[in-house]
């Protein structure tokens, strides 16, 4: 009897050891100790992009200028902007007319030759198209 008694706390201690090795598990398995943001090149952001009736043009020196012409606005009526592009983070800072500076930040998804998409923390998100 003894035997079987103590064979049997082995196998409960076993399961309860299990038992903490699979709800460590799956506490810790959406974790990504090594998550990354994806790197983009920002050389491949200068130039004229499209979205609809919004109109960004990126120069190469940091600076650029955005309008919509939903908004009745041209390219010489234009909002200039200076921008960065660390990682995948986008920020945009627009001068104002009447003084200051508005940041807006972006999460870039895509950037190639051809197409530009960003969204914001707000769940707006743009794709461009490159002119």
């Amino acid at each position: 009897m003894k035997r079987t008694a103590f064979g049997v706390g082995n196998i409960r201690r076993g399961r309860g050891i299990a038992l903490l090795l699979c709800c460590l598990a799956v506490a810790l398995g959406g974790c990504d100790p090594f998550q990354h943001d994806e790197i983009f090149d920002k050389t491949l952001l200068s130039g004229y992009w499209v979205s609809g009736t919004l109109h960004e043009h990126y120069n190469a020196n940091g600076t650029g200028y955005t309008w919509d012409t939903a908004d009745d606005v041209t390219e010489e009526e234009a909002q200039p902007f200076t921008w960065t592009l660390e990682g995948s983070t986008l920020t945009q800072i627009h001068k104002m007319e009447m003084g200051g500076n508005v940041p807006k930040t972006y999460t870039v998804t895509k950037l190639n030759t051809t197409t530009l998409a960003y969204h914001d923390d707000y769940g707006k998100s743009y794709t461009f198209t490159k002119q």
